[in-house]
């Protein structure tokens, strides 16, 4: 979403066919929350010890982010509690729409971006970023639709439904027609209601990250289908802030999500959430298009 630009050329498509396919969970945090590590926690910046991160979350996207009932649940709320316990630390996540959530890491509301980011290069050069998973863009129509997804032209003499703020959006309002035809891109303050859009007939297809577009399809009880392959694959990166005390918080993510990869948890949250076809074997740092 929160999605990609910038690094695509140093990305491999290959097998992005499978990023599309999603299972259907039960909604509820996984059961693996990690072990602390005294290592780890010593990266810990001194001003952030004994206080309560701040966490931004557009729970509005699952299965990475969303409400069931009351609470917030998904594969990055999971991952941010195995994180939080590696580290030591006590955070609060907060419910927030996603186009706000860089400012407010800016301005010193929040001290961690957790909701899907692809680090693109203009991201890179507002907040930091340590990567913890790979996902496409893919497209789903309503069942009954003839409309049929053969990369991004498709949209041409399309109405598209995005959610406000992605690389989605951008990526539809770049696309060059030909022939006189122009794709209508309807924004959305949530994915819940660019969903609502494409089931009421109001736009022709959504188009989102490939892991979510598959989560839509099964959870839609028949109402949705999935439209060709997943495009442009690329990282998704926890965002914290270009200060001193942020750089040192990423350095101590990146090093409990070492910690999580080694230990099977990252593994085990994923595979509660169905969500293991983005798996990374690694983290890394991404910074001003450079990694580490």
């Amino acid at each position: 979403m929160k999605r990609v630009t910038g690094l695509r050329s140093a990305l491999v498509v290959v097998g992005a066919a499978s990023l599309l396919v999603s299972t259907v969970v039960t909604a509820g945090a996984s059961t693996t929350s990690g072990v602390y590590n005294a290592k780890d926690a010593a990266m810990v910046p001194a001003a952030l010890k004994g206080t309560t991160l701040q966490v931004a979350t557009d729970a509005s996207y699952p299965p990475d982010e969303y409400f069931s009932g009351t609470t917030i649940v998904g594969f990055d709320l999971d991952l941010m509690k195995a994180l939080a316990t590696t580290l030591g630390l006590k955070y609060k996540e907060n419910n927030v729409a996603f186009a706000t959530i860089i400012a407010g890491i800016q301005g010193g509301r929040y001290q961690v971006g957790n909701s899907s980011f692809t680090p693109t290069l203009k991201r890179q050069k507002q907040v930091n970023f340590v990567d913890y998973y790979q996902a496409g863009e893919g497209v789903y129509v309503k069942r009954t639709s003839m409309f049929a997804f053969k990369g991004l032209q498709s949209f041409c003499g399309h109405i598209v439904a995005v959610e406000a703020g992605t690389i989605e959006q951008s990526d539809a309002q770049a696309i060059k027609c030909t022939g006189g035809k122009k794709v209508t891109v309807r924004i959305f303050q949530t994915q819940t209601q660019a969903n609502t859009a494409v089931e009421s007939g109001q736009a022709d297809a959504g188009f989102l990250d490939s892991q979510v577009a598959g989560y839509v399809v099964a959870t839609a009880k028949g109402i949705f289908k999935l439209s060709g392959q997943p495009v442009n694959v690329a990282p998704y990166g926890i965002a914290t802030s270009k200060t001193a005390t942020g750089l040192a918080l990423a350095k101590a993510l990146q090093a409990a999500m070492k910690t999580l990869v080694a230990n099977g948890t990252y593994n085990a949250i994923l595979k509660h959430w169905g969500a293991q076809s983005g798996e990374i074997p690694a983290s890394k740092m991404i910074l001003n298009g450079a990694t580490s």
